[in-house]
């Protein structure tokens, strides 16, 4: 399993928001950097700095065609990390079915206490 400083990279930029709303547009396919800076109320030198940060991590690629350079998404990063989760997610879903075994254990055994269990029927006194 992947645990070293790519991750890491990846790790730490998928930590901001703008930079995951970056890569959500980059997965519909490759824009300019004024495209990706259009929904955001940032300045374009700060939009800039987000995908130097998203550049450095490999998560995204600089093209060129003709004047423009759109940028895209590079999915390698992004899976290396899902594999890295999915080892958690599996230790969960684990944990989680374990769990459902032993509620279930514990409702029959409720279930079979309270039909050995006989009923009083007792009367009150006035």
């Amino acid at each position: 399993m992947n645990t070293g400083p790519t991750l890491d990279t990846t790790f730490a930029a998928l930590a901001d928001p703008t930079r995951r709303a970056i890569l959500a547009r980059l997965a519909l396919g490759e824009a300019s950097v004024a495209e990706l800076a259009q929904p955001f109320a940032i300045s374009q030198p700060a939009i800039s700095r987000h995908l130097k940060v998203l550049e450095n991590a490999g998560l995204i690629a600089r093209t060129q065609d003709a004047q423009r350079r759109p940028r895209r998404l590079q999915a390698q990063p992004l899976a290396e990390a899902s594999q890295w989760l999915d080892h958690y997610r599996q230790f969960w879903e684990s944990s989680f079915q374990r769990l459902d075994g032993l509620l279930d254990e514990m409702k029959s055994a409720r279930a079979k206490k309270t039909k050995s269990t006989p009923r009083s029927t007792h009367v009150l006194p006035r």
